[in-house]
């Protein structure tokens, strides 16, 4: 059935899992001690956590109204070309099928090369032969169908959380306060500044605006995706800020500012060397279930492209037997295992992939915030079964940390980042191709 439309095969709760798996991956194991270092004191550390899960949360509350008001399974796709046309809209699908989520399944599949790697090596190219083995398999799985998918989105869901449930029980429950935390006193050497350490809890929290490419397929948008954002920011909200305590009550800001595994470090204070391993299962789970996820929302963008756009005619196929877009997915996950040959030949394939996918989400995700006002002013007669609470404030704050974290992507990266803005400006010939060749039809 490949002229089948996507079904409301989706619950709230696999929603939750999807976007709660996106966001809680491998970012809490190798962000605090950033956002440690960049802080003066326990207090401006977690101040910045909560602020984190504030921003997001106003994120969210614009996404819930796009996508109750406009359920469309090319969620920020979907958004944009309605507000700004076709040519925004193409390059932002562009975006997405070339450096945005492919790079991001690359970026996870390294990690998990580099663990794997750890306790059984495959030659030379260990790291590279595991992340592309992570994404042939996981891209096989949901070709399978979105029932697969779901539910082994809910298995790696269910195995992080209760990873992170036995890391803060043990943390709390087998370590002595730190001194430090004791005394109250905490000084760390050199420039400190709430600003820095937010670039790196932004990138922490970010993901779940991953949710708009789910809403032709949850049950009952109007209602569903509301409940699917905000019970998603606010788990992980608390998750972050309760993991962040029990690694500053146990180590210390001065320890997780020089430690490189944190969660490592609690752990082997806890269970000595078999700690690292276990530390090792559970980035490994939070990996494929980032990927995973990943893997299912990114494939709806190119299926939306291929609905709209005639020369990418066959990514809008959809296999009705089993609710998933195949060719989408397969085309997918043959970009992601390019990026990984690309990857492989630099020094750090996971680095490469952050500095080369950051600046292009963030200028998109820029976009997203103002097409709140746009649509509001062009459809403003639609019904809207959720409204931007505190509408304009909202999306203006939203917006703001949209723009400084654009400039931080742009001035605290490397080469790859101008890579990724190059391939982004490679749509643009490719749009005018496509045009061309419609008016000579």
């Amino acid at each position: 059935m490949s002229d089948a439309e996507p079904r409301k095969t989706l619950t709230v709760t696999d929603g939750i899992a999807i976007i709660v798996g996106i966001v809680v991956g491998v970012g809490i194991f190798r962000t605090p001690s950033l956002v440690a270092s960049s802080s003066g004191s326990e207090g401006m550390f977690l101040l910045a956590w909560l602020l984190g899960g504030v921003i997001s949360l106003l994120g969210a509350l614009c996404y819930a109204e796009l996508a109750t008001s406009y359920p469309h399974a090319g969620g920020d796709y979907h958004y944009l070309t309605r507000a700004f046309g076709d040519a925004p809209g193409f390059l932002f699908a562009w975006a997405r099928m070339t450096v945005i989520q492919t790079g991001s399944i690359a970026m996870v599949a390294f990690l998990v090369g580099d663990y794997a790697s750890e306790v059984f090596r495959l030659g030379e190219g260990s790291v590279s032969y595991y992340a592309a083995i992570t994404i042939i398999l996981l891209t096989g799985l949901n070709v399978m169908g979105i029932r697969q998918g779901a539910w082994a989105q809910r298995a790696f869901f269910s195995a992080i959380l209760l990873g992170l449930v036995f890391v803060a029980v043990a943390g709390y429950a087998f370590t002595a306060q730190h001194p430090d935390v004791q005394s109250g006193r905490t000084v760390l050497h050199g420039s400190h500044s709430l600003g820095r350490a937010m670039i790196f809890v932004l990138l922490t929290y970010g993901g779940w605006n991953e949710a708009g490419y789910l809403s032709a397929e949850v049950r009952d948008p109007g209602r569903s995706m509301v409940r699917v954002l905000l019970v998603s920011i606010g788990l992980i909200t608390a998750i972050y800020l309760v993991i962040n305590m029990v690694f500053m009550n146990s180590l210390g800001l001065a320890g997780m500012s020089s430690s490189q595994a944190i969660a490592a470090d609690l752990m082997d204070k806890v269970l000595g060397t078999g700690g690292t391993r276990c530390v090792s299962a559970l980035v490994i789970f939070a990996a494929l279930s980032t990927m995973n996820a990943t893997i299912i929302t990114g494939a709806r963008t190119n299926f939306a492209l291929g609905r709209d756009f005639s020369p990418f005619g066959f990514l809008g196929r959809w296999e009705g037997m089993r609710d998933t877009p195949a060719n989408a997915l397969l085309l997918q996950g043959f970009i992601a295992l390019l990026l990984v040959g690309l990857g492989t030949g630099s020094r750090n394939g996971f680095a490469m992939m952050v500095e080369y996918t950051a600046p292009v989400f963030w200028f998109f995700l820029l976009l997203v915030g103002i097409s709140i006002f746009v649509l509001r002013r062009r459809d403003g007669r639609k019904s809207r079964p959720f409204r931007v609470p505190l509408y304009p404030l909202t999306p203006l704050v939203f917006c703001s940390a949209c723009v400084y974290m654009l400039h931080a992507s742009l001035v605290h990266t490397g080469r790859g980042s101008l890579l990724g803005v190059v391939v982004l400006l490679t749509g643009i010939p490719v749009l005018l191709l496509g045009r061309a060749g419609r008016k000579t039809r």
